[in-house]
C-alpha cells in the first residue's frame, strides 16, 4: 500500500478522523454503561461516512482514472507428465 495513493485525500482523512472520534465516544460510553451516549457515538461514525462521501462528490477524493487497468497474463497450465514404463 505504500506505493499507491490509496486514502491520501482530504475526503478520506476527514471521513476516517470523524469516524475514529465516533468510535472513541461510543467506546467510552459503552464502558460507562450509557446506551444513549453509545448510540450518539455511532451517529458520529455514520456522519464520518457521510462527510467523506460528500467531500468525494465535491471533488476532494481520488479521481476515478488514477489506476489504469492492468492486464493479467493467463496462467500457464502444466501438462501432466507421461509415465513410461
Amino acid at each position: 500500500m505504500a506505493g499507491s495513493s490509496h486514502g491520501h485525500t482530504p475526503a478520506a482523512w476527514t471521513g476516517v478522523t470523524i469516524a475514529f472520534i465516533g468510535f472513541c465516544v461510543a467506546g467510552a460510553f459503552m464502558v460507562m454503561a450509557q446506551p444513549v451516549g453509545f448510540w450518539a457515538g455511532m451517529v458520529i461514525v455514520a456522519l464520518g461516512g457521510v462527510a467523506g462521501a460528500a467531500m468525494r462528490a465535491a471533488g476532494l477524493g481520488q479521481p476515478k482514472d488514477v489506476h489504469p487497468v492492468h492486464e493479467v497474463a493467463p496462467k500457464a497450465t502444466a501438462e501432466p507428465a507421461s509415465v513410461e514404463g
